[in-house]
């Protein structure tokens, strides 16, 4: 198990661990940053200092309960589906590409692609305001057309890993693909 250290687009540190289980098997999970305890703190301070600047003017203590309740439940909801933990990528060249994201309250969102249907995994670039950013993603095979692509699945779509993180993420995929298209295929 290798783990090394990058930043995302934003430039907030993230990790890479790389775990290979065989020639044809590789995980590769990219850690986000963790919550940070002062931007929270910081937003329910001015959350509830605005019920409580409410309760001064209205004399209404249900403005203080419905500042707390809103405050907990929009923490519950930041961290059930909004706050990805770390995102991981499982490459089994012989059966398919699995992709996970753990979110901070310990739910788990997974999809698998079938190998059969990846037609390639590449990094992409796109414009965004007035920055050029890069991510990685799955092309998946148009099954009425061999050559065409049906569908572009993007990965770390939280993370947002530099150019030098994908490049290390790329090339791990890369190895298990070719290996997979010079084996013999069974008739």
């Amino acid at each position: 198990m290798e783990e090394r250290e990058y930043r995302s687009a934003s430039g907030a540190p993230i990790a890479l661990r790389r775990r290979q289980y065989s020639a044809s098997c590789r995980e590769l999970v990219v850690r986000c940053p963790r919550l940070q305890l002062r931007s929270l703190s910081a937003a329910t301070s001015a959350v509830w200092l605005a019920a409580y600047g409410l309760f001064v003017l209205c004399e209404n203590s249900m403005v203080l309960s419905a500042a707390i309740f809103i405050t907990l439940i929009g923490l519950i909801i930041y961290l059930h589906f909004v706050k990805i933990d770390h995102e991981s990528l499982l490459v089994i060249g012989s059966l398919g590409i699995q992709v996970t994201s753990s979110y901070a309250s310990g739910k788990e969102s997974t999809t698998f692609i079938e190998m059969g249907h990846v037609k390639d995994v590449v990094i992409n670039e796109a414009i965004h305001m007035q920055k050029v950013i890069y991510y990685l993603c799955i092309l998946l095979q148009d099954p009425g057309d061999p050559q065409g692509v049906s569908e572009v699945v993007p990965l770390f779509q939280s993370s947002k890993p530099r150019l030098d993180c994908l490049i290390e993420v790329y090339k791990s995929c890369q190895e298990i693909l070719e290996q997979r298209k010079t084996a013999p295929q069974p008739s």
